[in-house]
């Protein structure tokens, strides 16, 4: 392989960084993505496109994330799964309680 083949070109790690943030973007605030990108030579009114873009996509993740949670547990009947539970298993309780005295400045409020 030749020198050329090995070096990436500016734009090509450009390119990158900003896949990568735009994957990331749904594990990380807003703050973490700006100081990620503020770094690129890129004009500001990208800048704050990729932003956007980031915002959108880590809001899109958690409602996603969100109405998977919300019908999964839908379909779950929870007076069932506590039947079950009643009938199959023995309740034990193990409780331990320890009574402190009260400082006198305090007990007389």
């Amino acid at each position: 392989m030749s020198e050329k083949e090995n070096k990436s070109s500016p734009i090509e790690g450009i390119i990158k960084k900003v896949v990568s943030v735009g994957i990331g973007a749904a594990f990380m605030t807003e703050e973490s993505v700006k100081k990620i990108l503020e770094d690129l030579p890129l004009p500001k009114e990208i800048l704050n496109g990729l932003v956007s873009n980031a915002k959108g996509a880590k809001e899109d993740f958690t409602n996603g994330i969100r109405e998977e949670i919300k019908s999964y547990l839908s379909k779950v009947d929870a007076t069932k799964i506590a039947s079950e539970l009643l009938e199959k298993y023995d309740i034990e309780v193990e409780a331990k309680f320890r009574f402190k005295k009260k400082d006198q400045s305090r007990a007389k409020e």
